[in-house]
């Protein structure tokens, strides 16, 4: 079956069901977001009154995919209150064809940013920016022992060995304690 240029019919009647017209089967909700994901266009029209009710249809979709449990969300709060004050303003003109070039320009260039974010993160997912982390860690250590004097000793694992910590604590403490006793011998002598 050849795809039309027109949009697909879907009838919502009384008992809140949802026909489509094109296949002759009830749809879910669900359908129709997999129809929207896939790029087929549509109307939902009242079937007793013939209105056009696509946008609170559309609205309600995002609803269920906002509380889907466990998925993740698209409207962040604030937003959600940023457009709500909007409503009633000077502005509400203007916000929906804003939305609409953003949103057009966002779809325009996921392709890149997906690029962009496969060559940052890796083609593995976050396996680049580990690796990254990994020898940041490294060089301050290595930068933290040279300013160290007493800075852990490690084996060829990367580990301490059990008695070198208590070691460099006792010398530590030595060392502090000598300072003192000079401190304090030649402060006696003013």
């Amino acid at each position: 079956m050849a795809k039309s240029d027109e949009p697909i019919t879907i009838k919502k009647y009384a008992n809140r069901r949802l026909y489509n017209t094109g296949t002759s089967t009830y749809v879910t909700l669900e359908d129709l977001a997999t129809m929207v994901k896939a790029g087929e266009d549509f109307v939902v029209y009242d079937a007793k009154t013939n209105e056009d009710i696509t946008r609170s249809v559309l609205t309600q979709i995002i609803f269920e995919q906002e509380n889907k449990e466990g998925a993740q969300n698209l409207l962040p709060i604030n937003f959600l209150r940023q457009l709500i004050r909007f409503y009633g303003d000077s502005m509400q003109m203007m916000v929906p064809r804003y939305l609409d070039v953003s949103i057009d320009s966002l779809t325009r260039e996921q392709g890149k940013i997906r690029e962009q974010i496969s060559q940052a993160f890796g083609a593995g997912g976050f396996g680049g920016i580990e690796d990254h982390v990994r020898r940041n860690m490294e060089m301050f250590q290595r930068t933290f022992a040279m300013f160290l004097p007493f800075a852990q000793k490690q084996n060829a694992a990367g580990e301490t060995p059990p008695g070198d910590d208590i070691d460099a604590l006792k010398r530590q403490v030595t060392e502090m304690q000598q300072r003192l006793d000079r401190m304090g011998r030649s402060g006696d002598k003013e």
